[in-house]
């Protein structure tokens, strides 16, 4: 029988909507076998996104629970989001590593900073995102892309996460190709960079569905060009939803495991009985052991 997995969750710990068990319960109603959660770790800037510093004692207990409650129905795993942030936060920062993780995705929210030292906000509102290029850059939005993907390689290189998390949401900021575009040169050369350290540091990609069925982009995260460079760099990858409601722990994963397969993908790497395993999928869902 086939069944899905998400790694990829958040939660009312962070920017999620409701409990962490009524999540589990919509997984399972959804044919999901293995569930992460995944909630935004604390950070030392303020942000309306990020799990508060006090909540993780709690956050850590609430999963540990759930783990014995469902362990008859469901595999669960607690992991985090985990922002760098050099000199900040990281994933092996001490607060990080005592946390007792089964696993970390690494995602890049923040490059560089404001004049008041602020970090610059990259996936957020467009018009934060314009104030950045504007003050930080003078403007340059190539400087400011390279310098997103040379965040995401120096993270791969320094403290490298289990998981890379949307890989390429910097394009959600590019105005339907006016601001820039993923078909110039210089955007492909920093992109296959990073799939080389990538490849190097033995990171799995996710493939982020969010994107798509929040009706924000054609595809998911990364692209579909970018996934077909992945494999034939044979990158491992999983399929994630960076579900923020119980209804979205799979949507558009059927899809998304069709493309996947017509790309030449045979399998997704996933969390089982604590080992990272690779395992065969179709469209209907992976073929779990």
């Amino acid at each position: 029988m086939q069944s899905w997995t998400n790694y990829h969750s958040h939660c009312h710990y962070c920017d999620g909507k409701y409990a962490p068990e009524i999540h589990i319960k919509a997984a399972l109603q959804q044919g999901v076998k293995i569930y992460g959660f995944s909630s935004h770790s604390p950070l030392f800037v303020p942000t309306t996104w990020n799990m508060k510093m006090e909540r993780l004692k709690d956050y850590l207990q609430e999963i540990n629970r759930l783990k014995e409650q469902y362990q008859a129905d469901i595999q669960i795993y607690t992991g985090m989001e985990v922002d760098f942030i050099p000199g900040s936060t990281q994933v092996d920062s001490p607060y990080i590593q005592e946390a007792g993780l089964d696993y970390t995705i690494g995602s890049i929210h923040f490059v560089d900073s404001f004049a008041d030292g602020t970090p610059w906000e990259v996936d957020g509102g467009h018009q934060l995102f314009l104030k950045g290029l504007k003050d930080i850059f003078d403007g340059n939005v190539q400087q400011a892309i390279k310098r997103y993907f040379e965040r995401t390689r120096e993270m791969l290189q320094t403290a490298c996460p289990d998981v890379l998390g949307h890989m390429d949401k910097i394009k959600i900021q590019c105005e339907e190709g006016q601001l820039f575009s993923e078909n110039e040169d210089w955007y492909r050369e920093e992109v296959l960079a990073t799939l080389e350290v990538a490849q190097q540091s033995g990171v799995i990609i996710e493939v982020n569905t969010r994107g798509v069925y929040k009706k924000k982009l054609p595809d998911a995260y990364p692209s579909r060009w970018i996934l077909e460079e992945i494999l034939k760099l044979d990158i491992p990858v999983m399929l994630n939803a960076d579900s923020h409601h119980p209804d979205e722990i799979t949507a558009n994963f059927s899809e998304s495991a069709s493309m996947l397969q017509d790309i030449g993908f045979k399998t997704f790497r996933i969390l089982h009985q604590n080992k990272w395993q690779d395992v065969p999928f179709t469209s209907e869902g992976l073929f779990i052991p």
